[in-house]
């Protein structure tokens, strides 16, 4: 295989368009591109969520919108297709793109990583058997990255999980007393409500529910509802109140589901099945314990306040960690400032 400065290039716009597409859903961020061969980009396209067109069909539809198709037989005859996913290979809500691409008349496709999903790979075949020049691996590394929460989910046939936590320096999440507003400051709990947007669900224990009453909601900083909310997800057996803020589905709150259980793995797979594929469990210790005990934590979102609390209430709970050589190791991907607290996100070494 052989790339030069435009293919890279035109790589680069489509990892850019796919960004334009919805961070959350069923389907991953895709971003396509047309382009002659000397590089000229005459059509591009991103797919923009579940039952809409895909990246690739997009693109296509542009080059004909802009007026640069091919009007002596297919409409892409003789250029080369850019995609930062393998092109699908089955028909869902919309028909597969490897199949578009073929009749369209592409000369040429390039595409940065593989569709890891069972049902949707294996356009690259199809792509070849028809006798199209196909190759893969540029920017693979920035395109899996930009896939990653999705392509965990469709390996691993359930949520992606990231444990999502405030906690003073010393690893505490309340003072003895139970209080914890607020332990981490306006930025963090802003950088929060954004995140909340990002993700498909939210989940917390029966436990939480009870202590806090919390909504679990998407704010703006004037406090107003932001137009993306995630599931709101409640884990255990216990009846609650059906007066608790978490069951108030007016004004764009959001929908709320009780898993009746305490199988964390059947829990995942319920929401699996429910479209899920990135999940935030937002707490409490206990089952935020029992996640990271079960080794279902795909990634660590921590909040660290520089206080120190003291006492029982710990951020976490046991581990069952009975000796230093147990201990989870974690690698920290991201460390950012937020007012005077830090935004931690960290992944298992081993994961």
């Amino acid at each position: 295989m052989s790339f030069n400065e435009q293919h890279e290039f035109a790589m680069r716009r489509a990892l850019e368009l796919a960004l334009n597409g919805p961070a959350k859903g069923l389907n991953p961020r895709v971003g396509a591109v047309l382009i002659t061969t000397s590089g000229e980009i005459v059509g591009e396209g991103w797919h923009r969520g579940s039952g809409t067109d895909h990246a690739e069909v997009a693109a296509l539809k542009d080059l004909e919108a802009n007026g640069r198709a091919n009007f002596n037989g297919p409409i892409a005859t003789g250029l080369t297709a850019v995609v930062t996913l393998e092109p699908c290979n089955h028909t869902g809500k919309t028909g597969p793109c490897a199949q578009a691409l073929i009749t369209a008349g592409v000369e040429r496709v390039i595409f940065a990583t593989k569709d890891p999903g069972a049902a949707s790979s294996g356009g690259a075949a199809t792509l070849r058997e028809a006798g199209i020049e196909v190759d893969s691996g540029l920017l693979e590394t920035e395109a899996e990255e930009l896939i990653r929460v999705w392509a965990t989910a469709t390996r691993q046939q359930r949520p992606f999980v990231t444990l999502k936590y405030g906690s003073s320096l010393d690893g505490r999440s309340a003072a003895a007393d139970g209080s914890s507003k607020w332990i981490t400051g306006p930025e963090a709990r802003r950088d929060v409500h954004r995140r909340r947007t990002q993700i498909d669900a939210i989940l917390v224990g029966t436990g939480t529910i009870i202590a806090d009453d919390p909504e679990l909601t998407a704010r703006h900083r004037d406090g107003s509802l932001r137009a993306e909310q995630p599931i709101r997800v409640i884990l255990g057996e216990t009846e609650l109140d059906p007066a608790a803020r978490i069951f108030d589905e007016t004004e764009g709150k959001g929908k709320t589901v009780q898993l009746r259980t305490r199988d964390l793995n059947s829990a995942l797979i319920t929401l699996f099945d429910m479209g899920v594929r990135h999940l935030m469990v937002e707490g409490g210790a206990v089952v935020a314990s029992e996640f990271v005990r079960h080794n279902l934590v795909n990634e660590y979102l921590i909040y660290m306040a520089p206080k120190l609390i003291g006492g029982p209430v710990t951020s976490l709970g046991n581990l069952g960690v009975a000796n230093i050589s147990q201990a989870k190791e974690l690698e920290f991907i991201e460390i950012k400032p937020l007012g005077p607290d830090l935004m931690i996100r960290a992944i298992e070494r081993n994961n």
